[in-house]
């Protein structure tokens, strides 16, 4: 199975919040877990707010980033596909971020489904699941609607 994590799901590994729990199992019985390459950045940004709002004393704030940035390189790290994030937002009114994070787990999706068909390699791809994981309801409605399959509590 393959996780993708879009950065609201990806900051919950990292901050105790409702759901938190419920990404670290799905982590856990992951074979890989994916994200944009841009969700550092947004992890990033969504961790200096909880420091600066107050939510994460300078101490947790320090661990936290040295886990985070520690995990970063087990993570499989994706680009994203600039024309069809655009298309996704014209489609489904998505925000930019959202709009790259769907379009970067579509290129692993499309990517798996093409290994599957062709089969011009050794390995057996048509086992591979892709979930798609976002705690943006609308983000999660365009994956579903984009043919991903969605792990969400909504």
């Amino acid at each position: 199975m393959i996780l993708y994590l879009g950065s609201s799901s990806l900051t919950k590994l990292y901050i105790d919040e409702p759901y938190s729990d419920i990404i670290s199992d799905w982590v856990n019985v992951s074979e890989i877990v994916a994200t944009c390459r841009v969700a550092y950045t947004e992890v990033m940004s969504a961790l200096d707010m909880r420091l600066r709002k107050g939510d994460l004393s300078k101490e947790d704030y320090q661990k936290v980033l040295e886990r985070f940035s520690a995990d970063w390189e087990g993570f499989a790290r994706v680009d994203f596909d600039d024309f069809e994030a655009g298309r996704l937002i014209g489609k489904y009114g998505l925000t930019r971020f959202g709009a790259l994070h769907l379009s970067a787990a579509k290129l692993i999706f499309n990517e798996y489904r093409r290994l599957s068909a062709t089969k011009k390699t050794n390995e057996d791809h048509s086992g591979i699941t892709l979930f798609f994981s976002s705690f943006d309801e609308g983000l999660c409605k365009a994956a579903t609607v984009e043919g991903l399959k969605v792990l969400s509590p909504f």
